[in-house]
């Protein structure tokens, strides 16, 4: 698409284009170009705004994510303040309310909408000419918190309407069910504590103090009143289908009745079709259709006489456990579940229940036989919520964690700080094996093509292969046997792992290893401290590396612990002779000379490119790749989405801040100007 007129007009209409994709992408789910013509826009926008700075304007799609924390949330108090809604149960309630009802209109059939009451963040946005100017949470109905910066991070709202209208709406900030489960495995091995549910989520991601991590999270936000629409439209659902003509996101399970007969039937029929939702539903909220009708029934001093809040009855049911199951994740974390008489909840049979660690067993006071509360609040997996300890006959029988693991009877253990319990033997763990073979191949790893998660799976339950090192002995005939292994395909497997023998590194190595707490970046900085794998197996007593590892740069103690608890564990150190014995004998390379020689750059929050492919950059321009910012780090290179830890330690340790651009020009061996500080 192509503007007439001045340069700044080609400038702003292609920022409208960018922003109708935007739309089409993440609001209608309807893109109509592909994703390199999409980069192929966005990137013409940024350089246009690079050699004009002065024509950036505040709706800019590239300006979705502020750069400047905040210490606090400025408060304001709104003009119309947003009223809390009362709350029904049942048929018999409805009944009473759609009669007050009739009783203010003076008998009049009411028409109502019904909606999905959405389990998210209450928000009231501001357009001023078009542009989103300011977005407030609910706060106490009166006065709320401007987390405007925030909330322009949110991909489905967009920062202009189709028109350049001023208004004010009103709607919710949600986290999808599905997204809940990656957030949560990044904030566990963060080391941060999980999210209890998506609504958990989204109010934090919300009052995050720096937008960039803020838009590290994939809120939603769905918009369901137009303030004082009364002024333009007769009804709510005429104000509603102008929101969507602006461009701004309205659920589409928004249904409008006429009467309590037609109001009860869609009640009745979310029973069935609330768990069909992406996202948390709590309940439904019926409001009268017509704003005249409204204004004649008025509201109390707490709640809104034309609406209600009908609340679904809670996910929960009764069940009785029979059993404890002792699961083995891939890093060797033993968790308990709980096998349940089946019993139905929200449409599905539930015969498993995640009880998340033996701490929490021993909180509850579980027993095997106990009849149990279980619920399932939005995870794919039902919890225990309560014990029924007033239904016990006696018969029940203790719970206790186990002493070894349930799959190689390594006895387990447990690190200081944490609730988890662990299987040691993670090179020699059965449970573990599968997903552990699969880490071990993959690109962050020794990048071993063809080993793909079914042969690894034929691979394991044939005998071949019973931990890392075997996969080094096998051939072509040992391989040709396997169910659709052709002998091209055993011929290529076995070549890549001839390649990967050949080229690993140490750092490689150690990340495919799954150490606890031993990412890429840390396995880079253990792998140059020793050079190679056969002088960390001669560290004596393996204990050792507890104490020098910590003076190594981006080395801290827990991690440091991590590698010791890991070299000093016997199976351990069988596999790694086994590995040694197969010819690999992986070495670590000395960094190159280049314009970063003897520079440390740490890296953080979203860049244009993957964060491996950074790193490789600097090291191959001689610098050092570091994890945390310290006294020996010389850059902060922060991109979208840094937090405030590593800007505080920044300005702590007098470490010059970068962005990616400057980066650039230091591995072009130029120097960084004040723009890209």
């Amino acid at each position: 698409m192509s503007a007439p007129g001045t340069s700044r007009e080609r400038y702003q209409a292609l920022a409208r284009e960018i922003l109708e994709h935007d739309r089409r992408y993440h609001v209608d789910n309807d893109p109509i170009i592909a994703d390199v013509e999409y980069d192929r826009l966005l990137a013409e926008l940024r350089g246009l705004e690079a050699a004009h700075p002065d024509w950036v304007v505040a709706w800019s799609p590239t300006q979705r994510v502020g750069y400047t924390p905040v210490s606090e949330f400025a408060k304001v108090v709104r003009a119309v303040p947003m009223l809390s809604l009362d709350n029904t149960y049942s048929e018999a309630d409805l009944r009473e309310f759609h009669e007050r009802v009739q009783k203010g209109l003076d008998g009049a059939e009411p028409e109502y909408v019904v909606e999905p009451k959405i389990d998210g963040i209450g928000i009231e946005l501001y357009f001023t000419d078009g542009a989103f100017t300011r977005g407030l949470t609910r706060g106490d109905g009166r006065v709320g918190e401007d987390v405007t910066s925030n909330l322009r991070t949110v991909r489905t709202l967009p920062p202009l309407l189709a028109e350049g209208r001023t208004l004010e709406v009103r709607g919710e900030v949600y986290l999808e069910r599905a997204a809940l489960g990656p957030l949560n495995e990044a904030r566990a091995a963060a080391g941060e504590e999980p999210f209890k549910n998506p609504r958990n989520a989204a109010g934090g991601s919300l009052k995050l103090l720096d937008p960039r991590l803020c838009a590290q999270r994939p809120l939603k936000v769905l918009l369901y009143e137009l303030v004082d629409g009364s002024r333009v439209c007769a009804t709510h659902t005429e104000a509603l289908a102008r929101l969507r003509r602006l461009g701004l996101p309205v659920s589409n399970e928004i249904r409008r009745v006429v009467g309590f007969a037609a109001l009860a039937a869609q009640v009745a029929a979310w029973a069935e079709r609330r768990d069909l939702l992406p996202y948390d539903a709590d309940g439904l909220v019926i409001k009268v259709d017509r704003y005249a009708q409204r204004e004649a029934l008025g509201a109390t001093s707490k709640f809104p006489r034309w609406a209600i809040a009908y609340k679904f009855p809670a996910r929960q049911a009764t069940t009785r456990v029979v059993d404890i199951e002792v699961n083995v994740g891939r890093t060797g974390t033993v968790t308990p579940v709980a096998c349940l008489e089946p019993v139905e909840l929200s449409g599905t049979t539930v015969a498993r229940a995640s009880l998340h660690n033996w701490d929490e067993v021993a909180r509850k006071g579980l027993r095997r036989g106990d009849f149990v509360l279980v619920e399932k609040a939005g995870e794919i997996i039902p919890q225990v919520v309560a014990v029924l300890a007033e239904r016990r006959t006696g018969d029940e029988q203790p719970i206790t964690p186990p002493a070894v693991c349930p799959s190689c009877q390594a006895p387990l253990q447990r690190r200081e700080g944490e609730v988890a319990l662990r299987c040691p033997n993670q090179l020699g763990c059965g449970a573990q094996l599968k997903e552990a073979l699969e880490f071990f191949a993959g690109k962050s790893a020794l990048d071993i093509e063809n080993l793909g998660p079914k042969l690894v799976e034929q691979l394991v339950d044939e005998g071949l292969v019973k931990d890392v090192a075997d996969l080094f002995d096998l051939t072509i005939f040992t391989l040709l046997p396997l169910e659709r292994m052709a002998e091209k395909s055993a011929d290529n497997l076995v070549a890549a792992l001839a390649t990967a023998k050949e080229k690993a590194t140490l750092s490689r190595l150690l990340t495919g290893l799954g150490i606890p707490l031993l990412g890429t970046v840390g396995a880079r900085a253990v792998a140059q401290a020793y050079g190679s794998l056969e002088a960390m197996l001669a560290v004596q007593p393996p204990a050792r590396f507890a104490t020098e590892l910590p003076r190594v740069q981006g080395v801290g103690e827990k991690m440091a612990q991590a590698v010791a608890d890991f070299f000093g564990e016997e199976r351990n150190r069988a596999v790694l002779g086994k590995l040694v014995a197969r010819g690999v004998r992986p070495t670590e390379p000395q960094a190159a000379a280049g314009p970063l020689t003897g520079l440390a750059l740490c890296v953080t929050g979203t860049l244009g490119q993957p964060r491996s492919a950074v790193q490789r950059a600097i090291e191959a321009a001689g610098g050092r790749f570091v994890a945390a910012v310290g006294k020996g780090t010389d850059y902060l290179v922060a991109g979208a989405g840094t937090g405030q830890t590593k800007l505080k330690a920044a300005a702590k340790h007098g470490v010059r801040v970068i962005d990616e651009a400057g980066l650039e020009r230091l591995l072009r061996g130029s120097p960084v100007d004040d723009g890209s500080d």
